[in-house]
């Protein structure tokens, strides 16, 4: 009997937690995975929610089970298995069956698959917040024609995260969409956890202090104009206790931190849009950086360690706080910049106000500061986050404390690069005449390339070949 309302393939961390979020919000929901052994433990595990949730034993049975008009949700690995997936499942369908693709893909590929579709029904759909925001209620960003997101709108909202009472879901465009904001999402989170990383570092290393401090320290800063998700876990992690050994938990963790690659992504579209995002490729970087272990301690031996230790007078806690505040705004104005451009580039009308409620619940950026900069977008999208009246004022108190932890930082060989960059990039947008001026001398020089002169006119070339 076909009494589902929606049906999920793939029962992995994300896709389950996924599947009992929509169970709990009162819709019926068909199940299968590869592994017919996981679906039925799955629905033996499922409690009482086992009565909204029917388990199937192959994609016929799965598309059997489901309502008509259909939609069924694909949480598989990105990239040539969710291909695979739509091969297998498109011919069992009808055409007004809906699929919904809510894992960690590309958006190029996402495109592609929505072009492939036709006028079939297909999403791509970002969702954010872990096991635990899929679980309970995620932040969903919706991709592909308006007309197929109202159709399961209704599910989307209920099982989304609520900030006020508002859900965290919306449609952000046309195909890819969805998942190209969810790929800024990831880039920006790769550069809040970094830059908090850097913090730590100082306090770690420069300031000698002990994890119970950093805990505390975290702990309180989440009570101030800091708080968000990320500073909320950075203090848990801190003060959490290896139960095997008796040690912080954080001395026994492998500094080597693993990526799933949407940061990456995240930067190579940054390239081709030519949107400034140097904070955030400076967090790729420096994943990429830590994964060479031996090489860094090959660099240790030979040049040996910095001196890290600050006197403690020369670096307050408030002052920290502050470079993080800087810094954090710096790097939420990239983000957005990255995606005001995309959205001109794409033709999608990216609702930059909505993506930053989106993100207000549910995702692991989720913000006490994405209040502010919802407001400040609905009043001018088009500006540069970090020129909004809000958030320049903040600015102005706070880089020079920026300043401060950066400098220190670097005459004590503590390595900051997504601060400093967003420190550098702060200090190139508020430069009216920068530098490049020399290097279009260069490329003349060089090249014959041309250039505009300040007093008018391009294409001039300078005396240099005479």
């Amino acid at each position: 009997m076909s009494n589902a309302e929606i049906g999920l393939i793939g029962l992995g961390t994300m896709g389950a937690a996924l599947a009992l979020n929509i169970a709990d919000n009162g819709f019926d929901i068909a199940v299968w995975n590869r592994t017919t052994a996981t679906t039925h433990q799955f629905h033996k595990d499922a409690g009482d929610l086992a009565a909204r949730i029917t388990p199937t034993d192959d994609l016929e049975g799965l598309v059997a089970a489901i309502k008509e008009p259909r939609a069924i949700i694909l949480m598989v690995p990105a990239g040539q298995a969710v291909d695979d997936q739509i091969k297998a499942l498109r011919p069992l369908l009808g055409e007004d069956d809906m699929i919904i693709d809510a894992g960690n893909a590309n958006f190029h590929d996402t495109n592609r698959r929505a072009q492939d579709a036709g006028d079939l029904p297909f999403l791509g759909i970002g969702v954010s917040g872990g096991e635990e925001g899929a679980r309970f209620g995620p932040s969903v960003m919706g991709g592909g024609k308006r007309a197929h997101w109202d159709r399961v709108a209704h599910i989307m909202t209920a099982i989304s995260a609520k900030h006020n009472d508002e859900p965290c879901a919306t449609w952000m465009g046309e195909e890819g969409a969805g998942h190209f904001v969810k790929a800024v999402h990831n880039g920006i989170e790769y550069a809040d956890m970094q830059m908090i990383a850097e913090i730590y570092g100082i306090m770690r290393d420069g300031l000698l202090m002990d994890t119970a401090a950093i805990s505390d320290t975290f702990a309180t800063w989440d009570k101030g104009p800091l708080r968000s998700y990320l500073i909320e876990i950075s203090g848990k992690v801190a003060g959490a206790t290896d139960p095997k050994t008796g040690k912080p938990m954080l001395d026994v963790i492998v500094d080597a931190a693993g990526q799933k690659g949407t940061g990456r992504w995240t930067v190579i579209e940054a390239q081709h849009l030519a949107a400034p995002i140097p904070a955030i490729e400076a967090a790729v970087v420096a994943r990429n950086l830590s994964s060479q272990r031996d090489a860094r301690a090959a660099g240790e031996a030979l040049f040996g360690p910095a001196p890290h230790r600050f006197a403690h007078d020369m670096m307050p806690l408030a002052t920290l706080e502050e470079a993080l505040i800087a810094g954090k705004i710096l790097c939420y104005a990239q983000g957005f910049g990255m995606i005001e451009k995309a959205s001109k580039e794409f033709g999608w009308a990216l609702p930059l106000p909505a993506i930053a409620e989106v993100w207000r619940e549910g995702c692991i950026i989720r913000s006490e500061m994405l209040d502010d900069m919802a407001t400040a977008l609905r009043e001018d999208p088009d500006r540069n986050l970090m020129t909004a009246p809000y958030f320049a004022d903040i600015l102005k108190k706070t880089h020079g404390a920026l300043r401060q932890v950066v400098a220190h930082a670097a005459l004590h060989g503590l390595p900051l690069p997504a601060l400093s960059s967003g420190l550098a990039y702060f200090d190139a947008m508020r430069t009216a005449r920068g530098t490049a001026n020399m290097i279009q001398g260069q490329r003349d020089f060089f090249g014959a390339h041309g250039f505009e002169r300040v007093d008018g006119g391009s294409g001039h070339h300078g005396p240099w070949g005479s």
